[in-house]
């Protein structure tokens, strides 16, 4: 179903030093120009890849709005360096944007810990009053609001659909960045169905290896990754470590599959940016963000990599092919 960066510095301070109050948004004038930080841990657009936020910018057209005429789009990247999220956030905090729109957990750590006034809208989660950045989903409270990527519930289904392709999977490897998120669902669901898991904790690329043969070592037979920032900005090694290793894998987001996954199932990332796209809106027409509800993903896909497959010499059953969203050749 993909879900773990980091900063203080004086300009934040500043902002928490205003109190934890959060004022109302003013509605912007026609001669305002409102200014949207992106904030991103990943990196700027490149190959095959789609655009990350396309729903987003997609959303915000389909609302009338226009890069450089009506609006101002800030993009920050952390090109998969957590150091770098924190300057990145201050910045976007001294340019006193009027929304900033954090795309994963990591981000939106950084930009809560950097601001307690400026609107957050967020695109991250699974559990957002269990992570602490909301009250309740129907009424958040605070500064952040936005739409969730995953839920509890999903995990098991992820874990369904990798037991489908590997029919006699019994042990299961999750690989988890835990600083940024850890499931509690993929357990309940390994329950569920009879499968043992053994947990790969990993802080970033030097920790890759020493999973992997770990994984080897406990005669896993299939790779669960939780997809937050750090597993999505190395993908591509770690579906290159999967094949090698002759574990079948699944993520939550098709940028997995893309970079060599063997499947993917999760929410739409383009839908969520859209939706995305609807809170900004109503946050520079003056809405405060605690008073916006928290969605949950309504669109999800599955996606097979079927070069993937060949590469572990599987068969996949002619069930899952029929239910595949796109197939990636």
């Amino acid at each position: 179903m993909v879900m773990n960066r980091r900063l203080v510095v004086s300009v934040a301070m500043a902002h928490l030093a205003a109190g934890p109050g959060i004022p109302r948004a003013q509605p912007v004038g026609r001669a305002a120009m409102p200014k949207i930080g992106i904030l991103s841990f990943g990196q700027p657009r490149s190959g095959v890849d789609p655009d990350p936020i396309a729903g987003f910018v997609q959303g915000m057209r389909n609302l009338g709005y226009a890069d450089g005429r009506n609006m101002v789009l800030d993009y920050r990247y952390a090109e998969g360096q957590p150091d770098r999220l924190a300057a990145s956030v201050a910045a976007l905090v001294e340019l006193n944007v009027d929304v900033i729109l954090a795309g994963g957990p990591l981000p939106l750590q950084f930009a809560r810990k950097a601001t307690r006034t400026i609107p957050i809208v967020a695109i991250s989660g699974s559990d957002p009053v269990r992570e602490g950045w909301a009250q309740t989903l129907a009424r958040p409270g605070g500064n952040v609001t936005g739409v969730q990527v995953t839920f509890l519930e999903l995990a098991a289904k992820q874990l369904e659909i990798l037991q489908t392709a590997v029919p006699e999977l019994e042990r299961v490897a999750v690989l988890v960045a835990p600083a940024e998120l850890n499931e509690p669902g993929v357990e309940a669901g390994a329950r569920a169905l009879g499968l043992e898991l053994t947990t790969l904790e990993v802080k970033g690329p030097a920790d890759f290896e020493r999973a992997f043969k770990a994984a080897a070592s406990r005669r896993a037979q299939g790779l669960y990754a939780i997809a937050t920032n750090t597993i999505v900005a190395h993908r591509t090694r770690l579906a290159e470590l999967a094949i090698t290793h002759r574990l079948p894998s699944i993520s939550e987001l098709t940028l997995l599959a893309n970079a060599g996954f063997l499947l993917s199932y999760g929410a739409n990332l383009e839908a969520l940016g859209v939706r995305a796209a609807s809170y900004v809106d109503k946050i520079l027409k003056g809405e405060r963000p605690g008073d916006l509800a928290i969605e949950l993903p309504a669109v999800f896909e599955l996606v097979i990599n079927r070069k993937t497959a060949r590469a572990l010499g599987m068969a996949l059953p002619p069930s899952l092919w029929m239910r595949a969203t796109r197939v990636i050749e």
